[in-house]
């Protein structure tokens, strides 16, 4: 059974992954100062591409991602699948980029996260509602 709140967040990440699609990033490519992406991860059971939309910060040549869902207990499915399968593909405004996803160092964290409460200030709040410490993931590009 779909609880009403996930229900609605897959809606939403639906809804905004097609226009991100669509659109190339156009309009829905960011809300204020932040930046979103399409991160493809390879199902961890099922084996299967999933695609969701994410805010996210540069960090040099890399891509810096943040494993919220919105302060939820569990960690969120597409980390979990990276866990897996460190080989995902990013779509940033319709340029698409392979890489390898790694959870990012303490050091690396500390570093970011007041970057992406900056940017989100409710990054914050869902660390507090949470007694699982929220990760950052680093998406390195494979060279082209």
């Amino acid at each position: 059974m779909i609880r009403p709140r996930s229900w609605s967040i897959k809606i939403a990440s639906q809804t905004h992954q097609m226009l991100y699609r669509v659109l190339r990033g156009r309009l829905v490519g960011h809300l204020g100062e932040a930046q979103f992406l399409l991160l493809t991860t390879t199902g961890r059971k099922s084996g299967r591409r999933h695609t969701v939309p994410l805010l996210y910060i540069a960090d040099g040549g890399s891509y810096a991602l943040v494993g919220s869902y919105g302060g939820n207990p569990k960690a969120p499915a597409w980390l979990l699948n990276i866990r897996s399968h460190s080989q995902v593909s990013l779509n940033v405004r319709g340029r698409k980029i392979f890489g390898a996803a790694k959870i990012a160092t303490e050091l690396a964290r500390s570093r970011l996260w007041p970057e992406f409460v900056s940017v989100f200030p409710n990054y914050d709040r869902y660390q507090a509602k949470t007694t699982r410490r929220i990760p950052i993931v680093i998406v390195e590009p494979r060279p082209e």
